[in-house]
């Protein structure tokens, strides 16, 4: 027998693994008596090999300006499949009703008109965009990749914690994790019947195909990177290789009389398909901000005209502003006529002056959240706060209430995870990645499980130091066999390689815009 386990506690929290001391629930039993064989020397000989195959693979994070590779725990987090059955039915849930908002509020606007929703908190968004006004995609699809943030609570149920509509990153970790673990756990998928990920690259292609513009056959589908500075570039690269498409920068595109063509050696070539990994601001100098040299001027105005689609759709950030985020069990309601499957966790809108002040005199209670923020970025975690830092940000939330909202803690469900070289219950979430043709909505079965690696953190993003578990679900006894992963098999064949921007004048401020232009998970 192992030690691995030995000195594991449970936290004041739902865990993943166990029901008690020892007591493993019945879908991690297996995992468990793998587990109890372990000494920490024979783990700690599996973290290298997983380090070992991460750098050699270049699958890294940039944190702090400095590139690491992505950090892995090799303790999977197991999901059973009647419990996945309930996630996947809520992702896509609010993923058609999100869909249907977005092109209520660029159109006709009735979930306005009808009170549901008040205008004011639409219109003051800094995500909505005037110029999508009007805008008709092609199958109107405006999410064409969702992700959609998931906690469990103490009592074991999971809610929506938010959404992601713009540009959601980390689904080339869900991929690469399941790849690591083949290698370095082969013997663990011998007793679980996994569902496959590695479908993802190719379930996108086909939906960014299938909402190419009408009459389009053969489309041409590109990836756009703000460049090499932007913290998830390596997930841009990923994704163009393995869907063996072309990974541009915004230079190596132009737009004339609303057609949208890259640049190459054999001359231009007709673009139909951008999937776009650049945040609005940054897309069109002509709609958005003028100094931008990371887009492509006239974009947005070949979309209006319905010559190439943009994926994700501009104006989506308006979907998943905070402050609108407690309105999207009214939206299901509203579009579609159900009741929410998965519920929101509790939120309270400072815009509200009562509510603001209520919330001001217990910011040392509560976790607060700027509306329009990512990554984890602004986010101040009351009970976790010194007075210093409560004290800025009353200031802050007096200048402008409508840019804040504030939740009550939630003990996000912990599990065995290993730092510094022992196992202790560290908090997690759950990133599941939607795919939308505009027929039908598919959700790969698992996603990015984002780690709190330090002792009682509840910060679990990437860009904040957070790690990753890779995600199970498992089969049911009705699905098909999955096949067996191959720890041996190679990475799925490259493409021709991309194009090579040319030199692009002053480095450091355009370091500067590729770092701000996307957002990292």
């Amino acid at each position: 027998m192992g030690d691995l386990l030995d000195d594991y506690q449970l936290a004041d929290a739902y865990d993943e693994m166990f029901t008690g001391l020892s007591q493993p629930r019945e879908h991690y039993q297996s995992l468990n008596a793998v587990l109890q064989t372990l000494s920490r020397r024979d783990f700690e000989e599996r973290c290298d090999a997983r380090d070992r195959a991460f750098r050699d693979a270049g699958i890294t994070f940039q944190l702090s300006g400095e590139e690491r590779p992505f950090p892995l725990d090799l303790v999977p987090r197991i999901l059973p499949a009647d419990e996945w059955t309930v996630i996947e039915s809520g992702v896509r849930q609010r993923v058609q009703a999100l869909e249907a908002f977005l092109a209520d509020v660029y159109g006709p606007g009735r979930i306005l008109k009808d009170g549901v929703i008040p205008r004011r908190l639409v219109v003051t968004s800094t995500n909505f965009q005037r110029a999508a006004a009007g805008i008709e995609p092609p199958r109107g699809v405006r999410v064409h990749v969702a992700g959609i943030d998931l906690v469990r609570d103490a009592e074991g149920k999971f809610r929506v914690l938010e959404d992601n509509l713009r540009t959601p990153s980390g689904i080339s970790y869900v991929i690469e994790n399941r790849r690591a673990m083949t290698r370095v756990f082969p013997e663990l998928f011998a007793s679980h019947r996994v569902r496959r990920v590695a479908d993802y690259p190719t379930r996108l292609l086909e939906s960014l195909r299938a909402t190419a513009p009408e009459g389009v056959e053969d489309p041409s589908v590109v990836v756009l990177t703000p460049g090499v500075h932007n913290a998830a570039y390596f997930e841009h690269s990923f994704l163009a290789r393995q869907m063996g498409v072309e990974l541009v920068e915004g230079s190596d595109l132009v737009c004339h009389d609303n057609i949208v063509a890259m640049r190459t050696t054999e001359g231009l070539q007709r673009v139909d398909v951008v999937y776009r990994r650049i945040d609005d601001d940054y897309l069109d100098p002509l709609h958005f901000l003028g100094s931008s040299v990371l887009g492509c001027p006239g974009i947005v105005n070949a979309a209006r005209a319905g010559m190439v689609t943009i994926a994700n759709a501009v104006g989506n950030g308006v979907g998943d502003d905070k402050a609108l985020y407690p309105y999207v069990p009214d939206m299901i309601r509203f579009y579609l006529g159900e009741e929410p499957v998965l519920a929101n966790v509790e939120t309270f809108r400072l815009e509200e002056p009562d509510v603001c002040e209520w919330a001001l005199e217990r910011l040392d209670r509560l976790v607060v959240k700027p509306v329009d923020g990512s990554g984890g970025h602004g986010l101040v975690i009351g009970p976790h706060a010194d007075d210093k830092e409560l004290t800025a940000l009353g200031r802050r939330i007096r200048r402008n209430p409508r840019g804040w909202i504030a939740q009550e803690p939630v003990a996000l469900s912990t599990a065995p995870t290993y730092v510094d070289e022992a196992m202790g219950p560290r908090h997690l979430d759950l990133r599941p990645f939607a795919i939308n043709d505009g027929e039908r909505i598919w959700v790969v079965p698992g996603g990015l499980t984002r780690v709190a690696l330090p002792e009682g953190s509840l910060v679990v993003n990437s860009s904040q130091g957070g790690g990753s578990k890779d995600t199970w679900v498992l089969a049911s006894p009705t699905d098909g066999p999955e096949p067996v992963p191959d720890p041996a098999a190679p990475a799925a064949p490259l493409p021709d390689a991309p194009l090579r921007p040319p030199d692009r004048g002053p480095v450091q401020a355009q370091g500067q815009q590729q770092q701000q232009a996307g957002t990292a998970c």
